[in-house]
């Protein structure tokens, strides 16, 4: 008798198999007939126990089965159009694997603080279930995209020796007889692959020590960024719309049930078409000014500001060519050095910034004078330097937060939901 997972019962229409899951839960029409609705993490099944069809021992154990006790059950799978995935099985027998005792997550309403405490429990419920699954399925489809246009996956160190977007955001930690920092990104390194095998990108963990309790920062994220040589800044706008553009179409085709649960809106993402609409930092500062009072006009943008830009669009928005003063040392000044070739792109629906790339600088003299000013220890990025010497070329890139994406994909509100286990100021546990 074969061992199946829920989502490929189907399959296996009018024989015995067994499910191994847990109880997600019961009910029961007269002493007759009960129910167990099962959970295996691939999809939810009907269980049907029915007096005379299976072993009066059952029916009496069937009070024991309470919320996530674990079972192994067969019976018979049966196609069912009223029942969750148009199947269900007809119960011969079950035994519990483990039992399951005052759950503390049930079907009534809990407070975020509570969730968050349960956070290992609370990833087994249908909503972030379903998140996750998204989750998964963007990463895929990031990397695929990459993977089938020519980029070469790389590495980058998850512990440095310094800093790439700001010294005041870095978690420090001991290295033998030295400091260390982890990583707040994976794009300078990335510099130094792509000048190796021309498109190339890094995916992995993120560090930021900010003290930010907004609803879409965490301290530790997921990042993928992707550099190319030979790019400047339009080549590098140009692959993020049809890159966002592929993702989001992706996920809306191969997770339709999970929006569903998600009660996502998928017309709007449907609606995600390169090219992008574009725009200038001048040209925002302009409507900001008008906008919103507490904008100051060389300043950074903040969520309200970001909102406020993409106020009616359906597309995501891109804004290009940012104020040097607030932005960091390898971005390339634009003929006025008073701005950079820099770009962020803003998602709709008020989700805001979940892309920031650049073209960066390619000279040596330029980018020693970046790192100086900054105040950055020169002996930390002579390597670095040393890209500039050897061959430089122009050269652009991106960094784009799966958390962010995945908020913005499945409707959440809260970037909390959209990672399994959340890093913020005040959660380090579990």
């Amino acid at each position: 008798m074969d061992w199946v997972y829920i989502n490929e019962l189907k399959k296996h229409i009018g024989k015995e198999v067994v499910i191994k899951g847990w109880v997600y839960n019961t009910r029961a029409t007269g002493k007759n007939i009960k129910f167990i609705i099962l959970r295996d993490g691939t999809g939810l099944l009907q269980s049907v126990l029915v007096r005379g069809e299976i072993a009066d021992e059952y029916l009496n154990k069937f009070e024991e089965l309470t919320q996530e006790t674990s079972i192994e059950a067969v019976g018979k799978v049966r196609e069912d159009a009223r029942a969750v995935g148009g199947v269900e099985l007809s119960l011969k027998s079950f035994k519990i694997v483990g039992t399951s005792v005052d759950y503390p997550i049930t079907p009534k309403e809990h407070g975020t603080a509570f969730l968050m405490e349960n956070r290992h429990l609370w990833l087994r419920s249908k909503r972030q279930h379903a998140i996750m699954r998204v989750r998964a399925r963007i990463v895929k489809a990031m990397r695929d995209y990459l993977d089938d246009n020519g980029f070469v996956g790389m590495e980058s160190p998850i512990l440095t020796p310094n800093s790439c977007e700001g010294t005041s955001t870095l978690f420090e930690c001991g290295y033998f007889d030295e400091k260390a920092y982890l990583t707040q990104s994976g794009q300078l390194y990335a510099e130094a692959s792509a000048m190796a095998h021309g498109k190339v990108y890094t995916f992995g963990p993120t560090f930021r020590a900010e003290k930010s309790k907004t609803r879409r920062h965490l301290t530790e994220f997921w990042m993928l960024e992707p550099e190319v040589a030979y790019y400047d800044l339009d080549d590098n706008m140009r692959l993020i719309e049809n890159f966002v553009e592929y993702v989001v179409h992706t996920v809306v085709k191969d997770c339709k049930e999970e929006l569903t649960t998600l009660e996502r809106d998928v017309s709007k993402l449907q609606k995600i078409k390169a090219p992008f609409p574009r725009m200038t930092y001048t040209a925002a500062a302009d409507i900001l000014e008008k906008k919103c009072d507490d904008f100051i006009r060389g300043g950074d943008f903040g969520a309200g500001h970001e909102t406020a830009l993409t106020e009616n669009l359906e597309q995501p928005l891109f804004v290009y060519n940012f104020p040097t003063a607030i932005k960091t040392f390898y971005f390339k000044r634009c003929d006025d050095p008073n701005f950079v070739k820099g770009c962020d792109l803003l998602a709709p629906e008020g989700f805001g910034e979940i892309v920031g790339g650049s073209q960066r600088e390619d000279s040596y003299d330029a980018l020693l004078k970046g790192i100086k000013e900054s105040g950055l220890k020169l002996e930390d990025y002579q390597w670095y330097l040393d890209l500039r010497k050897y061959g430089s070329v122009p050269h652009s890139g991106f960094g784009i937060g799966l958390e962010r994406t995945v908020t913005w994909i499945c409707g959440v509100h809260h970037i909390r939901e959209a990672i399994p286990f959340p890093r913020t100021i005040n959660n380090l546990r579990p």
